[in-house]
């Protein structure tokens, strides 16, 4: 049987420990004992551990040897801000596909009440990457960046870039996107796409323009269908971990 996988909050040598509610999702909601096994995440690598001690709000962990652990795809989404139910929902999808970082970003056409509540919403959707990491088996949760608008974005992101753009009629995803490509970074327009002048920014800044097809995807559908593509792309580019 498969070995749930937990991202250490503290880790010392060959301890680690989980706290807090983290701690406790394990201790009541899982009713874990003293002896058991799982997977632990130490930022560094993923070890065995065998619980030592446990406490209603802390379960320390004694590490053994390293296990095999996949790394993240060099895929940077940065999606501008929708309604929040379904705007979890993709940050959700995209940590279980494995991308590196994801951006929140404040658009033209965002709901100005939502751009505004973005950034109280950023240590929630911080720890729902966090759950859908070790969901997923993934080793660390990516970056959730603090909410940025559209010229800070533009300055501080190199390499591959493709802006989705449902008035883009002449390029597909797949052919704005790179063979030999290391690493790609995305942007998703709001409800009601991107203004002109946002799209005239992106061209300065040397950002392909793609389109996803010729029928109108709901924001956060938009955003699982690229990165599925790219991460099809980048794991047929990208040197396999061999197990050790």
């Amino acid at each position: 049987m498969t070995r749930r996988r937990w991202i250490a909050d503290e880790v010392s040598g060959n301890r680690a420990a989980l706290v807090g509610a983290h701690a406790r999702h394990l201790t009541q909601a899982l009713r874990a004992k003293v002896g058991q096994q799982f997977e632990i995440s130490t930022g560094a690598d993923v070890r065995l551990g065998r619980i030592c001690s446990l406490q209603p709000d802390r379960v320390d962990f004694e590490l053994a040897e390293a296990v095999t652990m996949a790394e993240a795809l060099p895929i940077t989404v940065a999606i501008s801000v929708f309604k929040f139910d379904r705007m979890e929902w993709a940050i959700e999808k995209c940590v279980e596909l494995g991308v590196a970082r994801i951006i929140p970003l404040i658009a033209a056409r965002s709901e100005p009440h939502l751009g505004a509540g973005a950034a109280k919403r950023v240590e929630r959707w911080r720890r729902l990457a966090r759950q859908a990491a070790e969901q997923s088996r993934r080793s660390a949760a990516p970056e959730i960046a603090a909410p940025v608008k559209l010229q800070h974005l533009l300055a501080e992101t190199r390499g591959t870039c493709v802006v989705l753009s449902e008035v883009e009629a002449s390029r597909t995803l797949m052919e704005a996107l790179p063979k030999d490509a290391a690493g790609i970074s995305f942007a998703f327009g709001p409800e009601g796409g991107w203004k002109q002048e946002e799209l005239a920014a992106f061209e300065a800044a040397k950002w392909q323009p793609a389109s996803l097809g010729s029928t109108i995807l709901r924001a956060e559908t938009a955003v699982i269908a690229a990165v599925a593509v790219c991460r099809s792309v980048l794991q047929g580019v990208l040197p396999k971990n061999e197990p050790d």
